[in-house]
């Protein structure tokens, strides 16, 4: 099973920086990356007026549009899935998953917490919580990496996730 850990803080703490810099780090150890990333908005990925939003508006289900070097999928959905079922149904030949929120999933969790963003960190109580990562000075009974330290956070997620699969 293609294990899954999640980058979770609050807004504009740094997840986005922290998943894009950890990436291509474990990707340069060996390791194939898949990311997900939860939008509680929606979004669109198809264009007006173009052919798989023409297929969308007559009614498709699913709409898949490919090239030689990419492929999206785009699907109705009735739920919100959890990140389990997306990697069971959509992913599979990768080595790992980073997801970035999802901050109620029960699924292995690193933290990024600033100070100067929030006052509490938002996976206090969760026993999910792998890893934290921050500027401060705090203790969450788990390992601790400053923000720069992508190389210590990269190489415990190796070491957690990847070098016994």
């Amino acid at each position: 099973m293609i294990p899954i850990i999640s980058i979770v803080g609050k807004s504009n703490s740094g997840k986005t920086t922290l998943v894009e810099k950890i990436i291509p780090e474990i990707k340069r150890r060996g390791y194939k990356v898949a990311s997900v990333k939860h939008n509680q908005h929606g979004f669109d990925i198809d264009h007006e007026g173009k052919d798989s939003w023409r297929h969308r508006k007559a009614g498709t289900h699913t709409t898949v549009i490919y090239s030689m070097n990419q492929l999206a999928l785009i699907r109705d959905m009735d739920h919100n899935a959890s990140l389990q079922e997306i990697r069971d149904l959509y992913i599979n030949d990768v080595d790992i998953i980073i997801a970035e929120g999802h901050k109620y999933d029960n699924v292995p969790k690193i933290e990024i917490f600033r100070k100067e963003v929030y006052d509490i960190p938002v996976s206090a109580g969760d026993n999910n919580l792998i890893a934290f990562v921050s500027d401060e000075d705090i203790d969450m009974g788990v390992p601790k990496f400053g923000l720069n330290d992508i190389s210590g956070i990269s190489q415990f997620i190796e070491e957690r996730f990847l070098k016994n699969k």
